[in-house]
């Protein structure tokens, strides 16, 4: 099939109060050019190729167009202004981070509510006054400068921090005195996909970074080249020391940890997503000690956690899709020597840390969390108990630490920070966030229902109690389905607006996540990614068929993955969905490795490059499968202008071909956000507006009636 034949200006709806009745209002002309290229033998036509440069005259006065267009709709909405106030009104509440000790003192992140960014506080014990050690606020007058890592030395009196502008992946890193909050010289930048690891001394830090862009290239140029470096306290960054890079393997990406006992700097080299990766070490005791490479097999996950001397601690899914615990030696790491310290079990391991002497494990059971306390010697000690059906995070520290702190929250409570007595195995709510709503109004539910294939899968179905099963309720269906990742319960201020509506909110666990551990991802890449397709239509087949909802009052999301998955969905089954709402989606199959970092999802998606993978990439790829004279559902695409993870032109090119193809009356819209990116760091003051737009949206095209007592 060939994108040539388009049309260039199509009619949208215009807005009626109440109702969405039509009237033609026309689309910024976009112009299609006669780009066309040979995939293995079949020409594909690529007539929006030119709307990729985000720097040219042509697609900024493109982009000004067509938000003139997406804002004067959504504006007209008459719901939106009391959707937004709503909106606002929950969201200010206080929320917290999981606090963690270092060097005697406590660090934790809180927002008052509509505070654009968190502000990181430091006290020196429970019971003492938090004073702030770093503002993000203070740092810019919109909230678009945001604090994207830190790393506090041993001994607590220095802090390397990150920070992120407008959204952007690329990071610069300071240095900040704990305790009189001012800043040092220290300056490191163009860091990307890196954390700060102190040496035990607090003398400098490791982090990665690539070679400075050209400014122009800065935001769409391809990431290669990594390189692990040591900045020494008090150096110009043009002096620190280079590591480790693999100029053979322009793919490979490092991140450099020093173990906690200061021995031993753990480098982890990545080869795009795929979740194998290679590890390194060096002995920092020894100066200028080589970089010894132990495991470069590239054969399994090996995820560190801690080393009692030389033997080193790994989460990994060698021979156990769904993880285990396994101890090898360094000075003999022959594989015969390797010893097995907490078998697979049942559940899915998802992270592992040492705390009290003691293994503290996440699992996933059918995607809610289970957390157990293991011996080192892998005996079982106890579960520890948490509140309920939802997700359970933190449960950092110290081997020595006899506390921990985590976090749990699910899709109807927001989230209560607990501390954690690892002596007497007893939990105390530490700080407890009160939302403006009464959460026993609302339910969770789980169910299972069966994919095109066969398989299995379990939903979350969450909505007010008392829902009347008839075939009428405005459903909101998210997903994402890639990358190894798992959908797991969480609070949203925007989701509980919508159940407030009246709405449904249904999150499947798509192949393709990680819920089930190395043979559920699987199944949803490459070759096998129409499953995860399958598995999200199926959802919705399951909630129409068991009179949740209808088609036409049925709303789809998902971002980044998820607005592929959007994508894929809308165009194969447009007829089984009232409004879409694909969020800075990859969008374009066939071009997505490319640019920034999308190289790196091949190992998810495969690769045009590859004929046999291209067929599959062909056969689903959004921008691809848009017919003309097709009635699509109305669908608002929303990507942001500085997303250096999947650039905006994947968004820009689809709304162009959902315009030119839209038969039917419903709109196909495009909002593109302003000094934002891919999701990160987003100021609370565009999360509240970007949430009110599509809640609007949803309320207006699937025809919501907002009650006056949310008014």
């Amino acid at each position: 099939m060939l994108l040539g034949n388009r049309l260039s200006v199509v009619a949208a709806t215009a807005l009626v109060a109440g109702c969405a009745t039509t009237s033609r209002l026309p689309y910024p002309v976009t112009r299609q050019s006669d780009q066309m290229d040979d995939y293995h033998g079949i020409k594909v036509a690529d007539p929006y190729r030119w709307l990729e440069d985000d720097n040219s005259p042509e697609t900024k006065a493109w982009v000004e167009a067509q938000n003139k267009v997406t804002f004067g709709h959504l504006e007209r909405i008459p719901e939106r202004a009391v959707i937004k106030h709503r909106l606002t009104k929950l969201w200010n509440y206080e929320r917290y981070g999981v606090p963690f000790k270092q060097g005697g003192r406590y660090f934790i992140s809180k927002n008052d509510g509509l505070q654009n960014q968190s502000v990181l506080y430091t006290m020196t014990s429970l019971e003492a006054a938090p004073t702030v050690l770093l503002d993000p606020n203070q740092l810019s007058t919109d909230g678009t400068v945001a604090l994207s890592g830190y790393s506090i030395t041993d001994d607590g009196q220095l802090m390397a921090y990150g920070l992120a502008t407008a959204g952007s992946d690329w990071q610069e890193w300071k240095v900040r005195d704990v305790r009189s909050g001012q800043d040092l010289a220290d300056h490191v930048r163009w860091v990307k996909f890196s954390s700060a690891s102190w040496t035990k001394d607090g003398g400098g830090f490791f982090y990665s970074r690539y070679d400075e862009p050209a400014a122009a290239a800065k935001l769409t140029r391809a990431n290669y080249f990594h390189k692990l470096y040591y900045h020494r306290l008090g150096s110009p960054q043009s002096e620190d020391k280079l590591v480790y890079h693999r100029p053979d393997h322009k793919d490979w990406n490092f991140y450099g940890g020093v173990t906690d006992d200061g021995r031993y700097l753990v480098i982890t080299a990545t080869q795009g997503t795929d979740p194998r990766n290679r590890v390194l070490y060096q002995d920092l005791q020894q100066p200028d000690s080589p970089v010894v490479e132990l495991l470069m097999d590239f054969d399994a996950d090996y995820s560190f956690i801690d080393n009692d001397g030389p033997v080193f601690w790994f989460k990994t899914d060698l021979n156990a899709p769904r993880h285990r615990v396994i101890a090898i030696d360094i000075t003999k790491p022959e594989r015969a020597n390797w010893k097995e310290i907490i078998p697979e079990a049942a559940e899915t391991l998802t992270r592992v840390s040492t705390v009290n002497q003691q293994f503290l494990c996440s699992y996933l059971k059918d995607a809610r969390s289970q957390v157990k306390v293991i011996a080192l010697d892998g005996s079982f000690v106890r579960e520890i108990a948490l509140p309920g059906i939802g997700s359970a995070g933190g449960f950092g520290g110290k081997r020595s630490d006899t506390e921990t702190f985590y976090s749990f929250t699910s899709y109807t409570s927001p989230g209560t920070i607990f501390r954690h007595d690892l002596k007497t195995g007893t939990s105390t709510v530490f700080r407890q966030a009160s939302v403006d709503f009464d959460p026993e109004d609302y339910e969770t539910r789980q169910v299972f229902y069966t994919s095109k294939d066969g398989t299995r899968v379990p939903m979350f179905i969450s909505h007010k109690k008392g829902l009347k099963l008839d075939g009428t309720n405005p459903t909101l269906l998210y997903g994402y389905g890639g990358f190894n990742i798992s959908l797991t319960p969480g609070f949203s201020v925007a989701n509980l607006a919508w159940m407030e509506l009246g709405g449904v909110y249904a999150v499947p666990n798509l192949r393709g996540g990680g819920e089930y551990g190395k043979p559920w991802h699987e199944a949803g890449t490459k070759l096998n990614k129409q499953n995860v397709f399958d598995d999200f239509i199926a959802a919705a087949e399951w909630l129409i068929a068991n009179r949740y909802t209808s088609p036409k009052k049925l709303a789809i999301s998902g971002g980044s993955n998820g607005g592929l998955l959007v994508g894929a969905c809308l165009t194969q089954r447009p007829d089984l969905f009232g409004a879409a709402l694909p969020a800075v989606g990859v969008l374009d199959m066939l071009r997505f490795h490319k640019f920034t970092i999308g190289w790196a999802w091949t190992s998810d998606y495969g690769s045009a490059e590859n004929p046999e993978e291209f067929q599959a990439l062909y056969a689903y790829s959004p921008l691809h499968n848009l017919k003309s004279g097709t009635k699509y559902p109305a669908t608002l695409i929303t990507t942001a202008d500085h997303d250096d993870r999947v650039v905006p032109a994947h968004s820009f090119k689809f709304a162009a071909a959902l315009q030119a193809a839209q038969a039917g009356n419903a709109p196909a819209l495009i909002r593109i956000e302003t000094k934002a990116g891919h999701g990160a760091g987003k100021p609370t003051a565009k999360l509240i507006e970007e949430a009110a737009d599509k809640l609007a949206f949803l309320v207006h095209h699937l025809q919501v009636r907002v009650p006056e007592t949310y008014r």
